[in-house]
């Protein structure tokens, strides 16, 4: 092993925080018991917060963002993986308060560590990524709860972001008539292209409107929160159920109890960040058996990790479609 290797570093300054690429060893890096040669990590909506300063997500100075990784390991001390190991990484406080996968290593502790299904190559796991595997376990919670193909409109909010494209593919492998919603509309084309039944614009949802309106969605996945996810548990049809797993439009819930004590309606708390392995390992089972690797690399763009800065900009803007991956050796 080389005794320096590339890592984009951020540092807390009085000013706010650097972010820039560097060279780090092995001493920079945190405690752990198993040791990554990372080849791909990617670009979430948490480490746009994270680059730009936007969020305290950063908890330690310095720090290698990066809430994702794939790779192979190269030192275990954990009887669970040997060297030649192909790994993927996601959450757990990796990037936020433990060295993260903008680098070309890591050291993490192995129980964080779940193996790579041979489907996928490093690449593939990465342009899933976190917000993949999300989209995964809201697809599983409202399997969990009953909610089939034959019940209706399944709605995807946020339907251009990471969560929102790969939930679309994956409904739509899985035989559900999905509806994106999006502030992008003149992206139908794409959301159709990979397998939105339907394309509405997220204007419907994002002024305050009724405790309880007409029943329109036998199911969501909700990455936006707020105002959205309000309007969206309102319009949710007698027993559906509404898989929540973002914020991007906002961390409160100006709702009622109406549509939970007269129609059943299901809110379904989805955690990608410290979710045991047994679903971890559940989600990338059923990904690698439900996405369609065309449509995933229809909605996937390459970057470097000199890119992930200005890549960082573009997902807080809202101007980023589908999914980012970030080879750390280009």
């Amino acid at each position: 092993m080389a005794d320096t290797f590339r890592a984009l570093v951020a540092t807390k300054t009085d000013d706010g925080q650097t972010v820039e690429v560097t060279n780090i060893s092995d001493a920079d890096l945190m405690d752990g018991d198993v040791t990554v040669a990372v080849a791909h990590s990617t670009v979430n909506y948490k480490d746009g917060l994270a680059i730009t300063g936007a969020a305290p997500i950063l908890r330690a100075s310095p720090m290698v963002p990066g809430i994702d990784f794939a790779g192979e390991v190269t030192a275990s001390d954990n009887n669970d993986w040997k060297p030649g190991d192909k790994v993927v990484l996601n959450g757990y406080g990796v990037g936020e308060s433990h060295s993260g996968g903008y680098a070309q290593r890591a050291r993490i502790k192995g129980e964080w560590l779940v193996k790579l299904p041979e489907t996928f190559s490093t690449a593939d796991a990465m342009a899933i990524g976190t917000a993949g595997y999300t989209a995964m376990l809201c697809v599983l919670a409202l399997e969990k709860h009953g909610i089939g193909p034959k019940d209706g409109d399944i709605l995807v909010t946020g339907a251009n972001g990471g969560v929102g494209s790969v939930a679309i593919a994956l409904l739509a492998k899985l035989g559900y008539r999905a509806v994106a919603s999006t502030g992008r509309t003149q992206e139908a084309d794409y959301l159709k292209s990979i397998g939105a039944a339907d394309v509405i614009d997220r204007a419907e949802f994002s002024e305050p409107g009724r405790p309880i309106g007409k029943e329109r969605w036998a199911g969501a996945v909700d990455a936006v929160g707020g105002v959205t996810l309000a309007n969206v548990i309102a319009q949710t049809c007698y027993g559906g159920t509404v898989a929540a797993c973002g914020l991007a439009g906002g961390a409160d819930l100006p709702s009622s109890v109406y549509p939970f004590i007269l129609r059943g309606v299901t809110l379904a708390g989805i955690d990608s960040v410290m979710a045991p392995r047994g679903i971890r390992e559940e989600a990338w089972s059923r990904l690698a058996r439900d996405l369609d690797l065309d449509k995933l690399k229809a909605m996937t763009k390459t970057i470097g990790l000199d890119d992930v800065v200005g890549a960082a900009s573009d997902i807080m803007a809202g101007t980023v479609r589908g999914r980012l991956v970030v080879d750390v050796n280009a």
